[in-house]
């Protein structure tokens, strides 16, 4: 799989971008701050629907203007499938899928399966558990579109069960019981919904978990072995998915369990105490989590490691993902970047930014991309080096 042609409308600095891209290794050469990044975050956005590096969609359209373009035509074993998404301000998204509207942008996902490397990979050992369970949910939606759906009908229900949580409190010490009929309907679909999330990631981690562990020992040799599961605040379904269960229906059954359990808590807190939303990777080193005991280069192996488990995840899977690499290769020492290097030397399309060429391994063969800046300060291709 490759991208062969990636164009850009008012997407973050570029007013327009039209670039014919090829497999092999491209790189991206510019200092700090002159837009390179961005090309591959749009590229990222068109594998996921999502940014690497903000939580909402507005930073991503240009100043002035009202909404983005992202088009890219992608190549999978000789077929072409071109996709346009349209990011507007204040809107619903739309996208279209060989120029043909389609329903939901959610229905082009898989149309380009990549994986993402960016200095922000340190957050998924430092950072706060939503960092890891959107890693999860990211790639478990590249490897299954429908998880996408999955998952945006759980937000719905968490949305709307905790607005009724926020209601059903105070109207109980009223002695108005009639919204605690209304909030059993909703347990059912966020047990129903949560269930299927839960499945997918155990899925996923079962999977992952000896991939994390050669990769972690590739970039790290002389560290601790590397371990992944899946942690829960639900005893059962922590129980369960460390048996390695993925059947939803114990999912569902164990969620149900312990909403009934923390139903006064909740009502007490106004929140949904219970459900994925609330879970975590955990990552371990040796006998101790890697949080807040891993040091700088052990954090760095493991979330390379991770990266480097999905990307052969995906690749056994089917055809090889089209790896992103944003400046990673400035942030590690020799030993790693070799070790990365190893990996992307066989992918069919690699795509990097780097701040200088020095940055990038020696031996590669690459197509260097200079970008520069326009009078107006937004970006620009300058020339392209074969």
């Amino acid at each position: 799989m490759y991208v062969r042609h990636l164009g850009l409308t008012d997407f973050r600095s570029w007013p327009r971008v039209d670039l014919e891209l090829e497999p092999g290794h491209t790189v991206f050469v510019a200092p700090n701050g002159y837009g390179k990044t961005n090309l591959i975050e749009a590229l990222w956005y068109s594998s996921t629907l999502g940014s690497h590096r903000v939580a909402s969609d507005a930073p991503l359209i240009r100043a002035g203007t009202e909404r983005a373009v992202i088009s890219t035509i992608v190549v999978n074993e000789g077929r072409e499938l071109g996709v346009d998404l349209e990011v507007t301000t204040g809107r619903a998204n739309k996208a279209r899928l060989n120029r043909s509207p389609v329903r939901s942008p959610r229905e082009i996902l898989g149309v380009l399966r990549a994986v993402l490397f960016a200095p922000e990979d340190l957050a998924l050992v430092r950072g706060d558990p939503a960092e890891r369970r959107r890693y999860l949910d990211e790639v478990a939606t590249t490897r299954r579109p429908r998880i996408a759906g999955v998952r945006a009908d759980y937000d719905k229900v968490v949305r709307q069960r905790t607005a009724l949580l926020k209601s059903a409190g105070p109207a109980r010490h009223r002695g108005d019981s009639s919204m605690l009929d209304t909030l059993e309907s909703w347990d059912g679909h966020l047990a129903s919904h949560g269930a299927q999330l839960i499945s997918a990631r155990v899925d996923l981690v079962n999977q992952l978990a000896p991939e994390v562990e050669k990769a972690y020992q590739l970039l790290a040799p002389a560290s601790r072995p590397a371990a992944i599961g899946y942690r829960s605040s639900v005893e059962m379904v922590e129980a369960e998915a460390g048996a390695g269960t993925v059947d939803p229906a114990v999912y569902e059954a164990a969620l149900l369990d312990e909403l009934s359990r923390k139903r006064s808590a909740e009502l007490e807190r106004g929140v949904c105490l219970v459900g994925p939303h609330r879970d975590d990777l955990e990552l371990r080193l040796g006998q101790q989590p890697a949080k807040g005991f891993a040091s700088h280069g052990e954090s760095w192996s493991m979330a390379l490691g991770l990266r480097l488990a999905a990307y052969e995840l995906l690749r056994q899977e089917g055809t090889d993902p089209v790896l992103l690499l944003d400046d990673v290769f400035a942030e590690l020492d020799s030993a790693r970047r070799q070790a990365l290097a190893s990996v992307a030397a066989s992918a069919e399309q690699v795509l990097v930014t780097a701040a200088v060429p020095e940055d990038l391994p020696a031996d590669w063969d690459v197509r260097r991309i200079t970008v520069g800046m326009r009078d107006d300060d937004s970006g620009r291709i300058s020339e392209v080096i074969g």
